[in-house]
């Protein structure tokens, strides 16, 4: 094989640790650097050197091609190096906003900003073209390779792959949302969630025992260990790095490793060694489809045997005109700072209009009374047995509501329902502001301009879905009062919410 020379291109960053702050002992000790060693649980053999620096520095970030792999390498302005590991899978890694990267070891979290965008974008494009398909830049990788047969792509091939997903492709936000467990924690405190998933499957145990189960972007594995309590022989688990790790040790701790297999990576690149019998996962967002799992979970279904089944079935999505003129006026008042004239002698007035028109723009997430809702629910359905993940990229809901009260329509109320049908009973999780609150709330959509509208009169009009690149969706909605011919309508963005609730 023709050798290749090392090539190291340097960038000026600032490095901050993202881990608990000082003490106010420890805030008061010398100003000298102290070493921390940092052994990430990721690798035996991988030792990572961090110094923690009492004032913020401009360092020296190097990034080294070599033949075997890619290294990164910070050092101070004497050259002394601050730290340094290698591009691995075991690395986790994002761009934050313009200037930043996120890099994650074991442990540790190092958020890198550079000096100038230009140089952010430079390292981006170096760092995911580095390797080349030979290159075996997976340290450890030929240990798990006997474990992983089932998976149709080497380590090396498969930590490129990773890398450049989770950098350019992936749901970035979403991924690093999950990946925490103070996250998973909140998801596994919902009571009506997990309770449900619990009895769809247990009171539908004949569908599960003595079964191959499938569980798409498991998390904790708490449905992996559901369909185990349900007799089922052999349960696949797919997750993501770093989840994925705490998935494995929850199998090992519970002793469940010859039944529960953690299959690591995202759906779409890794290898089912089975054809299963039954696929689970919880893949709602926020009016069901924001976050764009739902399309994760339509693609496992080609490991799905003839007659398979899929927990969820299928589900309902709601809407339904609301009223509420407190709503309107304070999401209105949010652009009221973009008023002043004399912020620190800045006129701001002339952002106003604009950062009006984008807090119409956020969804709301919350939740209501259902006396503000001005007609009977419209439902678009989704049988998620037949559905294709081309099915999901465009959605259009026509509308025709008969109003049930006078008075002015402030916008769209969504929600949604999904159904587990088993061989024995169907079982529903509800979302609807008449039952009990979820993690996924409800949320609502404002018009632009409010319409008037009468007892017994209808309300037309669509609702559009297009999946963007964000993970999300831009939502559509133009609404008409057939009597009168007064329109209104709005352009929303699900992938930026306003929470009007601490969630």
């Amino acid at each position: 094989m023709e050798e290749r020379s090392e090539e190291s291109t340097s960038f000026s960053v600032r490095v901050f640790t993202l881990q608990e702050e000082m003490t106010a002992e420890e805030a008061h000790m010398d100003t000298h650097e102290e070493e921390v060693q940092v052994r990430a649980e990721v690798s035996r053999e991988q030792q990572i050197s961090v110094c923690r620096q009492r004032e913020e520095q401009e360092l020296t970030l190097l990034l080294t091609t070599r033949l075997e792999a890619q290294l990164l390498t910070v050092q101070d302005e004497n050259r002394a190096r601050v730290f340094q590991f290698t591009v691995s899978k075991e690395l986790d890694c994002c761009q934050v906003g313009a200037q930043s990267f996120l890099v994650t070891v074991g442990q540790l979290s190092l958020l890198l900003r550079f000096k100038t965008p230009a140089d952010m974008k430079n390292f981006h494009r170096l760092l995911k073209t580095g390797g080349d398909e030979e290159t075996e830049g997976c340290t450890g990788g030929e240990e798990s390779e006997s474990k992983d047969a089932g998976r149709s792509q080497t380590p090396s091939r498969r930590c490129t792959s990773m890398l450049e997903t989770r950098i350019e492709n992936a749901p970035t936000q979403c991924y690093q949302f999950h990946s925490c467990l103070s996250q998973q924690q909140s998801m596994l405190q919902d009571c009506q969630r997990a309770t449900t998933y619990q009895r769809a499957i247990l009171i539908n145990e004949t569908d599960f025992r003595d079964k191959v189960v499938l569980d798409v972007c498991c998390g904790s594995g708490i449905l992996s260990f559901f369909a185990v309590q349900a007799g089922a022989t052999r349960v696949y688990a797919v997750e993501s790095s770093p989840m994925a790790k705490y998935t494995q040790i929850l199998v090992q701790s519970n002793r469940l490793s010859e039944r529960i297999c953690v299959l690591e990576g995202e759906v779409e690149e890794v290898s089912c060694p089975d054809m299963v019998d039954v696929i689970v996962s919880e893949p709602m967002g926020y009016m069901l489809l924001n976050e764009r799992l739902m399309e994760s979970f339509l693609y496992a279904k080609k490991w799905l045997k003839p007659n398979g089944l899929m927990f969820p079935s299928y589900g309902d999505i709601h809407l339904a005109p609301f009223s509420d003129e407190q709503l309107y006026f304070e999401h209105h008042a949010r652009a009221s700072f973009w008023q002043q004239r004399s912020f620190y002698g800045v006129n701001l007035s002339a952002l106003h209009s604009p950062a009006g028109d984008e807090f119409f723009r956020q969804p709301i997430v919350d939740t209501f009374d259902v006396q503000i809702l001005m007609a009977r629910s419209v439902k678009h359905c989704i049988n998620f047995m037949e559905a294709k993940q081309e099915d999901l990229h465009r959605m259009e809901i026509p509308f025709v509501f008969t109003l049930l009260q006078s008075g002015l329509v402030h916008g769209l109320a969504f929600w949604f329902d999904v159904a587990y049908m088993g061989s024995k009973s169907t079982v529903w999780l509800s979302t609807a502001p008449t039952e009990p609150l979820t993690r996924w709330y409800q949320v609502r959509c404002l018009l632009q301009t409010p319409l008037f509208a009468k007892l017994g009169q209808t309300l037309s009009g669509t609702v559009l879905l297009a999946a963007n690149n964000r993970q999300s969706y831009d939502i559509h909605i133009t609404a008409t009062v057939d009597q009168s011919g007064f329109r209104s309508g709005n352009i929303l963005d699900l992938k930026n919410p306003f929470f009007r609730l601490c969630l």
